[in-house]
């Protein structure tokens, strides 16, 4: 059967309780309301993507994620597979069908959906360090949350790693960047395969190291999704302005050895965790795959370690 290659993450959907809420935590991260209904919430972030955050009125928990791909694909891989395209009743419309994933989890595919044109990110002047002197005026940068421009990734915990990682990959020709073993047996039998860091392919372009990591942990759930900001500046000042707002942190700021992310998580009100990070790696197709261990995954090049694993 035809499989869809797209083009990039499109955005995240959560349930909860409270979408003024969910909107006052989103403005303190870097999210605007897009737009929204009495149950239905559209954040977005300074990028062309009418929304990067959905939240539905309901009990708090995840839904599910979405990819956007380009109309074209998006008709001939619906008509392969039978499945129902319907216009999109949200900002920026478009169309869109939806598949439901070994877990239960909802993946949206979304095409045709309107370009905002003004992304709003503020100047920036240059950087000076030992091997450049470009800026030759004061830095001041401006008060405020994070610019975030997209999301980058979502991560999963699923009930059958290989289970899922097929579906994925025969759905939506996900390659593998790292593939992790488990060597000290905190998932299952030591030395089993556990989980792996997927990433569109898009050929000779290269791609974010990551769009999905599947982690194979018997149980399934929700971990976190990451949204990218404008560079390191913009997330050392989003951090401080979450502080400022009392918002819940998790983990950072450090730098992962997988993917090497400059990455800094935080917590919204129904306790999802959410990421800004900067500075990811880029592979295209020929990069190909490596095999990397559990203690890799989450190690840090620098900053705080994982909560609750030892330096």
């Amino acid at each position: 059967m035809l499989d869809l290659r797209p083009e990039s993450l499109a955005f995240v959907h959560f349930r909860a309780p409270d979408l003024d809420a969910m909107a006052s935590f989103g403005a303190d991260f870097g999210l605007a309301e897009a737009g929204r209904t009495d149950e239905a919430l559209y954040l977005r972030g300074h990028s062309s993507a009418p929304y990067l955050h959905v939240t539905t009125r309901g009990e708090p928990g995840f839904v599910g994620l979405a990819f956007a791909a380009t109309g074209l694909d998006l008709r001939a891989f619906a008509r392969d597979r039978g499945l129902p395209l319907e216009p999109l009743a949200r900002p920026g419309g478009g169309i869109g069908t939806q598949l439901v994933d070994p877990d239960g989890f909802v993946v949206e595919l979304v095409a045709e959906q309107e370009v905002r044109q003004d992304s709003g990110l503020p100047p920036r002047a240059a950087t000076n360090d030992v091997r450049t002197r470009l800026r030759q005026a004061p830095k001041r940068l401006p008060e405020g949350p994070a610019h975030i421009v997209r999301i980058g990734h979502c991560v999963l915990a699923v009930s059958d790693f290989r289970k899922s990682e097929r579906w994925y990959k025969e759905r939506f020709g996900l390659l593998t960047s790292d593939e992790i073993v488990d060597e000290e047996g905190l998932f299952g039998p030591k030395g089993s395969t556990v989980g792996a860091f997927l990433r569109l392919d898009q050929g000779a372009t290269p791609t974010d190291h990551h769009t999905v990591f599947l982690l194979g942990t018997g149980k399934a759930g929700f971990h976190h999704a990451a949204f990218e900001v404008l560079d390191l500046d913009d997330l050392m000042s989003g951090h401080s302005h979450l502080k400022t707002r009392s918002r819940a942190p998790e983990w950072g700021i450090g730098r992962h050895l997988l993917g090497s992310q400059v990455f800094d998580y935080w917590r919204d009100p129904w306790g999802h965790t959410v990421e800004h990070w900067t500075d990811g790696d880029f592979l295209d197709r020929a990069w190909g795959s490596r095999q990397a261990t559990v203690k890799e995954a989450l190690h840090v090049q620098w900053g705080p370690v994982f909560p609750g694993m030892k330096p």
